[in-house]
């Protein structure tokens, strides 16, 4: 490959690349189908990593390159990884072999504990850096920030340029990590730990400024405890470049477009570069940057360009084909990936149901009703000798998978048959503690409501999409020994935060428990997990129920044991399924689901189901009438 000489006056040319949120999704593959997944995996990204550097390098430019968070965690590789015995971490030795400059925490990056972190971090061959966590109780073993200087050509002449680098995450992981974080981490607020950020680089003579976001694009307006602040963070003085993260979306693209502040094609928020890289490795963040120095000293950016690059242009699987898998990292990840899949295996019983989340906002999912009949099997116990021994039991359960941000492959899928570790996995992906909580009627209530802030409003004669596409999935709880209606005529009595719209707004009506309506003072015992009960999404009146203590117990030990016989069958997997929805005259709504939903596509009857087709992303789109 040949290049044009570099004109006398080149300005000085970077390339930053990022990973975010890749979740341990290191091989390509889908350990809960047992199946490959060319769409996604680090593999894939190393071979573009390692394309784009030396396509930069070619052209005179110097590369940076950054890990955004929440890598770490999210699949059952993640477990074996972290296990003593697997050190140093593997993750950590690719991350060396490419030559990352940097690495900031995500909040699932806590999710193993301090520990096990602090040990991940000391293999780690470049500064781990999270700016707004501070420890308590020991000097932590990440940094506030990092500066890291470069050498580049700036008018034909060599240049050395200072870059200073600091990492925010979600100040609300202190309280969704508390189970493993006790009183040891406090956390800031994302704006104004950037502020301080940056005025002490700038202080220490950085001459560019990147900010390691690992939070999403939400409201335009600053506030101390926003989860998602790119906007008003991109908005501060100072910051040149952004890599954004934690929302699994991507930009550019299509799903910012009509955002205050956010040019959804470009990638640039306030006008500045900003690259999002999505989730699992199926894309390489890229910003391209020109520099140039203003009055011999002070360097300004004068151009930006901001690129994803996927691992598989196509996730149909035609032309063109996924990116090849880098070979070292696939040798050094492959006696991981072969454990891991021997582990997830092993048998553990078996279910005459087949099990999916394709309709797990519309029609009963089996799957949830074992979990949350586990959690409450195993929560029983431990109420005997309690003041709370007689009082009714509850179980919350969330569909871990159902498509949105992550794809139409992104389901749970269990056939009847065999139950394996792996299938486990896949009804509780995440490695939950078992918990339970007391609450009144009220609490409940709002508990319902904020559950089904996940659906679109629906008013009568009206067609619209069934999901808000800004409210997660896996905060649709179904609580397991009550029965009520969703009006989705109504508005959502909760925001995106979980603050009272308007207290007029109710869309769950008709609550019952044993066929009478509830009241406001009643009592019940609700089992759920760690991340709920902490106020994890957002719901906000957890703060005022009262924890009832338990042992440790991951949700997914239980679940396991609930399928081997170690625990009762518990009563509320034979109770009434919780909701249903009320008629709205006219309304039809669109679901987006997997194409393999139509083999099950009976379940839906009572909606009328229409297939329209696939959309562009390769979700099946269903017409319910409601």
């Amino acid at each position: 490959m040949t290049h044009s000489p570099r004109p006398p006056n080149a300005p000085l040319k970077i390339r930053i690349l990022a990973t975010s949120d890749l979740h341990m999704n290191l091989c390509g593959f889908d350990y809960y189908s047992d199946t490959p997944d060319p769409s996604i995996g680090f593999t894939r990204t190393a071979h573009l990593i390692r394309d784009a550097r030396q396509e930069a390098e070619a052209q005179g430019a110097m590369v940076l390159l950054f890990d955004n968070g929440d890598s770490l965690q999210g699949t059952p590789l993640g477990e074996w990884a972290v296990q003593p015995e697997n050190a140093p971490h593997i993750l950590m030795r690719a991350f060396g072999d490419l030559g990352y400059d940097a690495i900031g925490l995500g909040n699932h990056d806590f999710s193993f504990g301090l520990n096990t972190l602090d040990q991940v971090i000391a293999a780690s061959g470049c500064p781990v850096i999270c700016s707004n966590a501070h420890r308590l109780d020991a000097s932590p073993s990440w940094k506030g920030h990092t500066i890291v200087t470069k050498t580049g050509l700036y008018k034909d002449q060599p240049v050395s340029l200072r870059v200073g680098v600091f990492s925010v995450l979600p100040p609300q992981t202190a309280k969704w990590e508390a189970h493993k974080l006790g009183k040891m981490v406090v956390m800031d607020g994302i704006l104004a730990c950037a502020a301080e950020k940056v005025a002490d680089l700038k202080s220490l003579g950085c001459d560019l400024i990147i900010a390691l976001a690992h939070t999403g694009i939400g409201p335009t307006k600053g506030d101390s405890d926003l989860e998602n602040a790119i906007i008003p963070l991109a908005a501060l003085d100072g910051i040149d470049a952004l890599i954004a993260g934690h929302s699994h979306l991507t930009l550019p693209g299509k799903a910012h477009d009509g955002f205050a502040h956010v040019d959804a094609k470009q990638g640039k928020v306030h006008g500045k570069p900003v690259v999002m890289p999505g989730a699992a490795g199926a894309n390489l963040g890229l910003v391209d940057l020109e520099l140039n120095r203003f009055e011999g000293s002070e360097w300004r950016v004068r151009y930006s360009h901001v690129e994803l690059r996927s691992v598989c242009p196509s996730k149909s699987g035609a032309s063109p084909a996924p990116v090849a898998k880098d070979p070292v990292l696939r040798q050094l990840f492959a006696p991981g990936h072969l454990e891991t899949r021997r582990r997830t295996a092993q048998h553990i019983g078996q279910t005459d149901r087949h099990l999916h989340s394709y309709f797990s906002f519309c029609a009963p999912d089996r799957g949830l009703v074992l979990t949350a009949a586990a959690q409450a099997a195993a929560v029983r116990p431990y109420l005997q000798t309690t003041p709370f021994a007689g009082l009714p039991v509850l179980s919350a359960a969330a569909p871990s998978k159902v498509g949105g941000r992550a794809g139409p492959r992104y389901f749970t899928d269990i056939p009847a048959g065999q139950i394996c570790v792996r299938h486990v996995n896949d009804l509780c992906i995440f490695p939950n503690e078992l918990r339970a909580v007391l609450v009144n009627g009220k609490q409940v209530t709002d508990w319902l409501e904020m559950s089904a802030s996940v659906f679109n409003r629906i008013q009568p004669g009206q067609h619209a999409d069934m999901i808000n596409t800004n409210r997660a999935g896996y905060n649709f709880d179904v609580l397991q020994g009550l029965t009520y209606r969703i009006d989705l005529s109504q508005p959502a009595r909760f925001d995106l935060a979980g603050h009272l719209i308007s207290p007029s707004h109710r869309r769950i009506r008709n609550i019952c428990f044993k066929g009478q309506p509830l009241t406001a003072d009643q009592r019940f015992v609700v089992a759920s997990n760690n991340h709920r009960a902490n106020g994890g999404g957002h719901f906000r009146f957890m703060e005022a129920a009262e924890l009832i203590t338990l042992p440790p117990l991951l949700v997914q030990r239980a679940l396991q044991d609930y399928l081997a016989g170690s625990l009762s069958r518990d009563p509320l997997e034979a109770a009434p399924y919780p909701f249903t929805f009320v008629p709205v005259q006219g309304a039809t709504s669109l679901l987006r689901t997997s194409p393999k939903a139509q083999a099950h596509i009976a379940e839906l009857d009572s909606f009328d189901p229409q297939v329209i087709g696939t959309d562009d992303e390769g979700f099946l789109l269903i017409r319910l009438t409601l």
